[in-house]
This record gives structure tokens, sequence and C-alpha cells, in this order.
């Protein structure tokens, strides 16, 4: 009887070993959360980086990676709940998102308060900058609104431009490009004469248009991303304003495209290389990396939704990618160890060729763009045109 009851207490205590033992390989794969907008005003973000997402790499490092990927609805509280699902519950080793500035924001506290890595794929300089004890787990795909701006107001400059007007999204969006703007816009002489705000979900701006149309600046910048975007510029046209304007780098799909339609003709705007990389010259340092991303999802979706926000999300899995290398070596995927490891090698990437640019990290430094990273484009008949 003894001897039974030893068997089975032997039997028992491999089995329980063998489960452990599965469980511990099962976890060892890196999980990735994504929290996106695939519906809400960013929804012509979220639908392309969605699509993006499924390209990404099913090993790294000699690693398998689970992606877990939750729509935040644009929402800004959704964010941080899914946030806080894919970390608590879900156990994951890098959050990536959102698509937009608000919930990237939101989501930071987040990644900062667990210690988790994040790549953000909105666009504000303030997700990672300045550095603090906070912003040292994000990361940032998107060229800088800073830089863009610099393009801008070089261009104005460059085409005679002298006055201005602003009309901006009335969030952590519209809010950083002002504070760009109004940095760079007197260094080249240029004197902002009109300055508005509109919500995403408006449905008319006509209030601030006639403000805008009133002073008569020589230019408008447009401070949007996605499809509302358009709202203000069709407004604009339809009041009869013939000056030149301008959108940010966050209207570069073909959703906004649509919804804008012949107002948007002769707009300007800065974009990543991949927006006209059939257009660029051989010698453009990203050309060749850009059209790995392009060709890729042109090979797995409809070329119509291909846009410059699907490859942010693209960066970022080469961002992982990269620094996955150096992280697996040091640690188990699942652990604090991991999470630690996995932001000290993001922070140590060097000339990384992407979609949008060539990243080089630093500790004061988690966005790794320089100017290689954008192109001034005009839009001339319904397309994208580079403008050298």
């Amino acid at each position: 009887m003894n001897r039974l009851i030893s068997l089975r207490k032997t039997a028992l205590t491999v089995a329980t070993l063998a489960a452990f033992g599965a469980a511990a390989t099962a976890h060892a794969q890196i999980k990735v959360g994504v929290s996106i907008s695939t519906t809400g005003p960013a929804a012509s973000l979220g639908i392309p980086e969605k699509n993006t997402v499924s390209l990404f790499p099913a090993e790294i490092a000699g690693q398998k990676v689970q992606y877990i990927v939750l729509d935040d609805a644009s929402d800004a509280t959704q964010a941080v709940k899914n946030a806080r699902k894919l970390v608590s519950e879900d156990k994951v080793d890098l959050l990536i998102g959102s698509s937009i500035t608000p919930t990237s924001l939101a989501m930071l506290e987040v990644a900062a308060e667990t210690e988790t890595p994040m790549i953000t794929i909105a666009g504000a300089a303030r997700i990672v900058e300045p550095m603090d004890a906070k912003r040292r787990w994000v990361f940032k795909t998107t060229q800088h609104d800073g830089q863009m701006a610099a393009a801008i107001t070089q261009h104005m400059s460059n085409n005679g431009v002298k006055t201005m007007g602003f009309i901006g999204f009335s969030d952590a969006y519209g809010e950083g490009w002002w504070g760009e703007v109004e940095k760079v816009a007197p260094a080249r002489k240029i004197k902002v004469v009109a300055n508005e705000r509109f919500a995403r979900t408006d449905t008319s701006v006509t209030g601030q248009v006639l403000k805008m149309v009133s002073a008569n600046p020589d230019a408008i910048l447009i401070a949007g991303s996605g499809t509302p975007a358009a709202l203000p510029q069709k407004a604009l046209r339809e009041r009869g304003y013939k000056g030149k304007i301008y959108q940010t780098h966050g209207v570069a799909n073909s959703d906004f495209l649509r919804v804008c339609a012949a107002d948007c003709e002769g707009t300007f705007l800065p974009a990543g290389p991949m927006l006209v990389v059939n257009q660029l010259p051989d010698t453009n340092p990203v050309k060749k990396s850009a059209l790995t991303y392009v060709n890729k999802y042109n090979g797995a979706f409809k070329k119509e939704s291909l846009s410059t926000f699907g490859g942010h999300a693209w960066d970022a899995a080469m961002l992982l990618q990269e620094a996955a290398k150096t992280a697996v070596p040091k640690a188990k995927p699942g652990t604090k160890e991991f999470r630690a490891a996995l932001r000290d090698s993001l922070e140590g990437i060097k000339n990384l060729p992407a979609s949008h640019g060539i990243f080089n990290m630093s500790p004061t430094n988690h966005q790794g763009l320089d100017q290689r990273s954008q192109v001034m484009v005009r839009i001339e008949k319904g397309n994208w045109k580079y403008v050298p």
C-alpha cells in the first residue's frame, strides 16, 4: 500500500513538473500588445496599421511572437483600458500604439508605471520629449511635428509666404503643432495672423474659417490628421480662399484624398519617403528599405489602403526585431528583466533602415530620425507628387 502511494506521489510530481515546464515553455514566447484606432475619427490611420500588424514576423531572435491587437476607438480612456489589460492580463513584453497623440500620451502613463517598453506610432514630439523617468520607457517611429514644421515653414519661405494662418485640432496634436510653429515661423520671418482650433468630431468649422479668410494670410496650415483634416480645407475653398494650403504628415493616406477630393488640389505637405517611394531617385538612402515594406503590403492588401501610417507600424516591428537580438540573450521573455533589457536595446539601436527613415536612438533621443525621414509632397489630380 505504501509503495502504491509512493508511486502515485512520484507520478503526480512528474506530471506537475511537466505541466510547469510546458507552461514555462509556452510563456517563453515574446508577447506584443498593440492598441490602435481602427474605429472612431482616427480609423483611416488605424486600419492600415492593423493590416500591417498581420505582416509582422512570427519569429524574432529565435523566439515565437504573439501579437494581441485591440481597438481603442480613437479614445484616450479606452487606450488606457487596453494598455492595462495587455500588461496585467496578457503579460505583454512590449506595447505598440496608439495611432494618435492623445491616446499615446494616455498609454504612456501605463507603460511607465508598469515598466513596460512602448513604441508609439503617433506624431507629437511631446510623447518622447523632454526625456524623463516616464518617457524613458517610450520610443517613437513617426517624424516629430517639429521636424515637419521646419520643413513646411522653409517651403513657405522659399515660395514667398510672409503671413500664415493656423488651424489645428483642439487636442494634444494641434497644440503640439502650434508650439512648433510658434518657434519656427518667426525664424523664417513669417507672421501668424490667425490661430484657430477645431475638434476631430466637428461637422462645421464655419466660424473659424470666416476668421481665417478675413485675415487673408498668404498661406494656411491645417494641423490635423486623417479624414477630419479635410473639413477646414473644404470650408476654406468653399469660402473662396485662394492662398496656399499646407497639411501635416497626418493626412498621408488615400482616405484623406477621397474625402477632400478636388478641394485638396495643390496642397503641400511633408511626408515620409515611403509615400512617394517610386518617385524618389535611387540615391535616396531610404528608398530600398521603404520599398521592402511597400511591396510586402501591396502583395497582401489593396494598394489603395497603403499609407504612411501602416509604415509607422511596420517600423515599430523593425525596431522590436533589432532590439530583440540583444535582449533575448540577456533575459527570458515574460519577465521584468526581459522588459528592461528590451528597453535598453531599443535605446541602443543605430543605423537601422526602415520605411520612414534611418533610426539612431540614444538615451536622450527615443525617436532617432533625422531629415532623411521627410520629403515634400504636392497633391496633384488626386495623387501624391514628390517635390524635389
